[in-house]
């Protein structure tokens, strides 16, 4: 289904069902041949996304949950794997290693698309929602007619009351809901609609709507067991760098500081950089555009050549520059390394910052 929107007319815009836990994806680009972004995606409905993103002729750079599912197990993981995106979640996440993490406030930005980010808890303690221009993507915070439950993973009604409430509700009548699930076969709805007509929104007080939370008397998911465990685990396994001599310790990394065999490459993005800190010397190649610095001609490579440094790649958790370390391989590039665990761990081992 393609909805115009604010952000332009030729906005790509699908929304995919995955019927088994009644949930929904959505792949956002604002054109086709550009850059993708997926919200929620299931992992069992991969190849569809896959398919998908080959004939719309995208290129996947975001994935991303809006909180820790346990009704599936999120696509994260594989697609990360197969298409190098990078991985997006809340700060408050327990899942082991995301890519990129944000908090209220943030924007999650592809090509010509930005998604403002809204920190809100309730269902979870890790829920977060995603405005972009006329819609707002929910995830189980709003649902259509529903809310999501708050009995479990640190969940709290009076927590989700002021997320829906004194957050979502304050957004225009007009603007669009759509949730990351829905079991009865609704797939949009808009905040004046469920003002209006949503059973759970219609309580007078905040210990109301807790005392009507605490009566759904709702079973656990059936994938609970298997959902949370494996949605922790989405992280890459940075040790086989380790093994090759591939990586730098935050300890060891220090001490290389401005040591001139060295060229520490930041792939972290403008607004992480400036929110985070950055290391003093380090050039600055955004994630996404890595690869095309690693072809012949590029600038990465071009430096790598004419000054012989050995290229040292560092982001926020060390997701991304383990990825670009593999990509550098398979670009021919073999002298470079990254720093495990990234500028998170640069800091813990109190290294220094320049903001």
């Amino acid at each position: 289904m393609d909805i115009s929107s604010k952000p332009g007319p030729a906005m790509i815009f699908r929304q995919l069902f995955d019927s088994v836990s009644g949930t929904y994806s959505y792949v956002l680009a604002s054109r086709p041949g550009g850059e993708a972004l997926i919200l929620d995606p299931v992992l069992e409905k991969v190849d569809r996304y896959c398919q998908l993103l080959r004939e719309l002729d995208l290129k996947l750079v975001k994935a991303v949950d809006t909180h820790l599912h346990a009704d599936h197990v999120t696509g994260l993981g594989e697609l990360r794997d197969r298409t190098h995106c990078m991985t997006v979640m809340g700060d408050q996440t327990k899942a082991d290693v995301v890519a990129m993490r944000v908090a209220d406030g943030d924007k999650v930005t592809i090509e010509g698309l930005s998604l403002d980010v809204m920190y809100t808890p309730g269902h979870t303690d890790d829920s977060y929602s995603y405005l972009m221009g006329d819609r707002v993507f929910t995830g189980d915070t709003l649902l259509i007619r529903g809310t999501g439950r708050t009995d479990f993973q640190n969940g709290s009604s009076r927590a989700q009351y002021e997320s829906i409430f004194n957050r979502l509700l304050k957004l225009p009548d007009e603007t669009m809901v759509f949730p990351a699930h829905d079991y009865k076969g609704d797939t949009v709805s808009t905040i004046g609609e469920e003002k209006r007509y949503n059973p759970r929104l219609q309580v007078r007080s905040v210990d109301e709507y807790i005392e009507l939370m605490a009566n759904l008397k709702l079973p656990n998911p059936k994938m609970m067991d298997v959902a949370v465990p494996a949605n922790m685990r989405v992280g890459l396994h940075q040790e086989e760098l380790e093994k090759e001599g591939r990586a730098l310790s935050a300890v060891e990394a220090i001490r290389s500081l401005h040591r001139p065999d060295i060229l520490l490459v930041d792939l972290r993005e403008t607004n992480e950089r400036m929110k985070h800190g950055m290391l003093e010397g380090a050039l600055h190649t955004p994630y996404p555009s890595v690869e095309e610095s690693l072809k012949p001609g590029g600038m990465l490579r071009e430096v790598a050549a004419a000054t012989g440094r050995r290229v040292v790649f560092f982001c926020a958790f060390g997701e991304r520059s383990a990825m670009a370390v593999a990509a550098a391989k398979d670009a021919g590039l073999l002298n470079t390394a990254h720093i495990a665990g990234g500028i998170d761990a640069w800091k813990k081992a109190g290294g220094p910052i320049v903001h």
